[in-house]
């Protein structure tokens, strides 16, 4: 986020952040300057969210009801979230939409390693899992793979751009890759 923000002043864009879960949680207006971006990167380091749960459709349209102007949008999240396909269909009509999908590949698969308590990031409910049973780890994999599946389709269906990205792999090389592409 703060790459793209910095690349946003030097070409003298506008830069503005929307941080959300559920619900919209921070908005800062876009403007231009450089102690804006500063503000903007404390507030990505200090933010703490009140709510866990995660709605991009909601975000999506409360994107709609305060960006009047045409607008160049990152969406950065892991995506594991569905029915957002219209929503999106809306701001990419009106704006340059691209989706960065974050990603550890840890999260593409259960190891099988028995019985385990997992909590749910959205929820905090711990639960019991039993890795061991190959049930559990393909329902686990259809899962993560059907949330994969539904980003990259949507985001094609609606002309948005689309990247995704490990945490350790190098985004630098991948935003470079998309913007000379484009």
């Amino acid at each position: 986020a703060a790459t793209l923000a910095f690349s946003a002043i030097q070409n003298n864009d506008k830069v503005g952040l929307m941080l959300f879960t559920d619900q919209v949680e921070l908005f800062i207006p876009p403007k231009k300057g450089r102690m804006h971006v500063l503000w903007i990167i404390r507030e990505l380091l200090e933010f703490k969210p009140e709510h866990n749960n995660t709605d991009i459709s909601f975000a999506l349209k409360s994107l709609t009801n305060v960006l009047k102007k045409k607008a160049i949008v990152f969406i950065m999240s892991d995506f594991l979230d569905d029915n957002y396909e219209n929503s999106l269909k809306i701001v990419s009509q009106k704006h340059d939409v691209t989706g960065i999908r974050i990603y550890d590949e840890r999260e593409e698969s259960l190891p099988n390693v028995g019985l385990i308590q997992a909590k749910d990031a959205e929820t905090n409910k711990l639960v019991w899992i039993n890795t061991s049973l190959a049930s559990v780890r393909k329902k686990y994999k259809r899962y993560y793979t059907d949330r994969v599946n539904y980003f990259n389709k949507t985001f094609n269906l609606s002309g948005a751009g689309r990247i995704s990205t490990k945490v350790e792999e190098s985004y630098v090389k991948k935003l470079l890759s998309y913007f000379k592409a484009r």
